[in-house]
């Protein structure tokens, strides 16, 4: 009998087969793009309204109207109130969820699939019926606020917020809370939200998709019965370059007397959705910082024992989102962390990955990828991508291929375009008083503490 040894990691095993569910594309005649992906394992399903009303076309003033407002959704429509409402999808077992983000908004239900033609009726009301009780509205926006407040007192949180202020110029939108600030979310009133959902809440550039065990034919008639006389197209979006504040290397504290750890981001503004590098760049960063065997996360974790865990991560927007690595470490080990993490972002932009760390990547990302697409809703969001960011229709059935089609050279040179250690800007959440010593002995770049926004 063979002994096993342990001091060896087991083979990978052999890839499993896997098909991307074909999705029917049948737009509606008032422009929206409705896609049927038929999932016959289970009796349920999953629709996803994908409106183009996002906050990347929202000026400061105006900052966190789109999440405030399909927030304020569910708190009721034209003919009922939200109780109603709540009570009328629990009847049916269906459940209505609204979220906003810096592409739009994205209304999703879910219900047994036998349910579907009581359940969108309900989802139409609330989209095209929307109430907007002021009561409703006052606690919307109040539980915004208390959130607001929350990750101001949060390192975590306020890490996230100050970098993104410190990566960006100040007029781009990136810059600032996806939610908004204090300051905007408390100027908007009931009508600004009704105002909102008029203008934005449009059948074009919008997408209906529904995953689940249904037939095509039937969810065109039902999306045709219930959203075919919804017309028009969402206010325009103003264009917006995503400019830097800087391009030379900074270190910016925030500082948080007191703080026994240092939250650390590192980054610089990185690589929109639409890049050609999209393949060869996010098996770069499996190498660098995104999974568990990432350089960083043995560099930082494994072999020095500063912290938990450290990731790095490209944020792919319809415009160049940020390029980032984040992690927490004690104080006293904060400037020797700022330090590795320079160098692995500097050997690795320099270097790029070995062949074999490529290898490992690609199969990572084919072997994990049928485990993303597990429940109807996970479908239903892939689909929805497609047209969040005008992608081929066959993109996820050939997405494990150009995953696994990416060789060392192309991740190099993605590494080597869109990873640039010299720009990117440091931004610690700490007790100043206690690590900017150390840090300003690094001579990486002028450090300059200042004080928690609001």
């Amino acid at each position: 009998m063979s002994t096993l040894d342990r001091t060896k990691a087991p083979a990978s095993g052999p890839l499993r087969h896997f098909r991307f569910p074909d999705v029917e594309r049948r737009p509606l005649p008032n422009g929206l793009d409705l896609r049927v992906a038929r999932l016959p394992r289970l009796p349920v399903v999953s629709v996803n309204l994908f409106l183009r009303a996002g906050e990347g076309a929202l000026s400061s003033e105006g900052a966190g109207l789109a999440v405030l407002t399909g927030d304020a959704l569910e708190g009721g429509t034209e003919r009922r109130s939200g109780s109603d409402l709540a009570d009328g999808l629990e009847r049916i077992g269906a459940r209505l969820d609204v979220g906003a983000g810096w592409e739009g908004t994205s209304v999703t239900l879910s219900c047994l699939a036998d349910r579907l033609p009581d359940a969108l009726p309900l989802l139409a009301e609330t989209v095209l019926q929307p109430g907007f009780p002021e009561e409703e509205v006052q606690r919307t926006q109040e539980q915004h606020l208390a959130a607001i407040r929350q990750r101001a007192m949060d390192p975590s949180g306020l890490a996230n917020d100050a970098a993104a202020a410190r990566w960006y110029a100040p007029d781009v939108p990136y810059a600032r809370p996806v939610d908004g600030t204090a300051a905007s979310v408390s100027a908007a009133g009931r009508d600004d939200l009704r105002g909102y959902a008029d203008a934005c809440y449009r059948p074009r550039e919008g997408g209906l998709i529904v995953a689940g065990d249904v037939d095509p034919t039937e969810v065109e008639q039902l999306a045709l019965d219930h959203l075919g006389s919804w017309t028009g197209s969402p206010a325009p979006r103003p264009d917006f370059e995503t400019e830097p504040l800087t391009r030379e290397r900074r270190i910016w504290i925030v500082d948080r007397p007191g703080s026994v750890q240092s939250e650390i981001r590192v980054g610089h503004v990185g690589a929109a959705r639409s890049t050609d590098d999209y393949f060869a760049l996010s098996i770069a960063n499996m190498v660098l910082g995104g999974t568990f065997t990432s350089r960083l996360n043995l560099n930082l974790r494994e072999r020095n024992g500063f912290t938990y865990g450290v990731r790095s991560r490209f944020t792919f927007r319809s415009r160049p989102g940020p390029f980032h690595v984040s992690t927490a470490v004690g104080n006293e080990v904060t400037a020797a962390a700022v330090r590795e993490i320079l160098a692995e972002l500097e050997a690795f932009a320099g270097e790029g990955p070995t062949s074999d760390e490529v290898a490992a990547a690609r199969d990572f990302a084919a072997g994990t990828f049928g485990l993303q697409l597990e429940t109807a809703g996970q479908v239903a969001t892939r689909v929805t991508q497609l047209v969040v960011y005008g992608l081929p229709e066959r993109y996820y059935h050939d997405y494990r291929e150009n995953m696994r089609s990416v060789e060392v050279e192309a991740a190099a040179a993605a590494a080597r375009r869109h990873v640039r250690p010299q720009e990117v800007q440091i931004v610690l959440v700490a007790d100043a008083d206690v690590v900017r010593p150390s840090l300003e002995a690094l001579g990486v770049g002028p450090v300059e503490v200042t004080a928690p926004a609001g």
